[in-house]
């Protein structure tokens, strides 16, 4: 088989995949297929996966290039994992933050794309994700020319959009796939419960998801919650910036909606969590969360030094092979654990009838009453040789979350794809004026044109014919 990693480059995920392939037997002899326009990163994630593998000791092939039409070519399953940005610049982050720090400048707290429901900023850019939809109807159409029996697992963010676009306007198979849902078992730790004994469904969109049911033992433990929070959260404090999913905001929405909002969720709540660094410590505990001024530097700096020490490893491997991968970083490179991702389950389920239940983002088909059945929902399904199999969501999401979250959103969504289809400014300008934020249509348009005119933005800007 082959499997097509687009995006190797980030060579801490690309690892966990290709150690999770690498310990399933199923798939040994295969080919791996690394994709990246950035050489030294797709250099150092080729030089480190073969050493990998070797150590593991298991037969697997692999290849690098620049061009996805290689990359993809024959492929069984490409994994899109990909945070298109310019060659020139150093990662992608930098045009994000140059673009946050303009619309701060023009009175846009954590910049124009920190909007309602959808409050962290490197979901979305410029307001329709332009590089990365391209980038996606790039790897589909190559991957109907080259690999049309291909599956796309879409990876990298905005997973919600980008895999509603290539469900709206292709017919390659593709399914949204995140691990936000895990949030679920940091709920059923602090509970105390044994995992085996909890009954557990979400079901929402993607970073917009809910813990509707929630049985321990058999019975509703959702009075186990409310007992913790009355004598428990006046006590929570976070472990670290991303540690929210018992959070005062994460409590806070599940008194208003009925249900718990799991992983990533609470970090999409709406402005009264996030109108400044001291209303998100008072909602996210002392760091604010992770989408703040202070601690979304300091994440991607951490990014930064990670992958300069990846690379720095990949050099020194070359240099000598006695250099032992599963002895010096266990953590990424070790010998029996998988990675948790659901990649691994999804591919061999599909292939080999290895039946799993996965959390899969997938076109609605009925599964949440009153979502319209071609929006992508994030659902509990069985993955084996038949295809995908939804699970009845019972009991149903709650009418609050549906109308004053899940819709919301999905308008949300659908901005961008009109956005990006139409190629029209005033769209981008229409999301703009109905945001808070905005005093006047001035402002507006000053906006826009200072990010627009960014030079790593040129080819944005002539799409939107600006």
């Amino acid at each position: 088989m082959k499997f097509t990693i687009i995006g190797s480059g980030s060579i801490r995920f690309s690892m966990q995949i290709i150690g999770d392939i690498a310990k399933t037997p199923n798939f040994h002899g295969s080919t791996i297929s690394l994709v990246d326009i950035h050489e030294e990163r797709l250099k150092a994630s080729y030089i480190l996966a073969k050493k990998y593998v070797e150590e593991l000791g298991v037969d697997l092939n692999f290849e690098k290039t620049a061009k996805l039409e290689e990359g993809i070519e024959g492929a069984d399953f490409v994994i899109n994992t990909a945070n298109p940005f310019p060659k020139e610049h150093d990662d992608g982050f930098v045009k994000y933050d140059i673009v946050t720090k303009i619309g701060e400048k023009h009175g846009y707290y954590r910049g124009i794309d920190s909007q309602e429901l959808n409050m962290v900023s490197t979901y979305t850019y410029v307001l329709i994700s332009y590089y990365d939809m391209k980038l996606a109807l790039d790897i589909a159409n190559n991957i109907k020319k080259y690999a049309p029996s291909a599956w796309l697992l879409q990876t990298a963010n905005p997973v919600f959009e980008i895999t509603q676009l290539l469900t709206r306007v292709t017919d390659i198979k593709v399914v949204g796939i995140c691990h936000g849902f895990n949030g679920v078992f940091e709920v059923f730790n602090t509970l105390g419960l044994d995992t085996k004994d909890v009954e557990w469904q979400v079901a929402g969109v993607n970073h917009g998801i809910f813990l509707n049911r929630f049985l321990y033992k058999g019975e509703n433990a959702y009075h186990l919650l409310d007992k913790w929070m009355e004598e428990k959260l006046s006590k929570w404090e976070p472990k670290n910036p991303w540690d929210l999913q018992m959070s005062p905001a994460s409590l806070d929405m599940y008194k208003f909606y009925g249900m718990l909002p799991i992983g990533d969720t609470c970090r999409n709540g709406t402005w009264k969590y996030n109108y400044n660094l001291e209303t998100k410590k008072r909602w996210y505990g002392k760091f604010g969360g992770i989408d703040n001024e202070v601690e979304r530097p300091k994440f991607h700096e951490q990014l930064r030094f990670g992958r300069r020490r990846m690379i720095e490893l990949a050099n020194e491997v070359e240099k000598s092979r006695d250099i032992k991968l599963l002895k010096l970083w266990p953590e990424i490179f070790n010998k029996d654990k998988l990675s948790g991702e659901q990649h691994i389950h999804f591919m061999n389920g599909i292939t080999f009838g290895d039946k799993k239940r996965l959390i899969l983002n997938v076109p609605n088909n009925g599964t949440i009453s009153g979502i319209p059945d071609d929006v992508i929902v994030e659902v509990p399904v069985w993955v084996d040789k038949e295809g995908i199999h939804y699970e009845k969501i019972d009991p149903d999401l709650t009418q609050r979350i549906k109308i004053f979250y899940l819709l919301p959103r999905i308008l949300r969504m659908e901005w961008v794809l009109e956005g990006f289809l139409s190629r029209d400014i005033k769209v981008l300008e229409e999301i703009l004026v109905r945001d808070p934020r905005t005093k006047s249509y001035e402002q507006v348009k000053k906006v826009l044109n200072e990010i627009l005119d960014q030079s790593f933005n040129y080819e944005l800007k002539e799409y939107l014919n600006y």
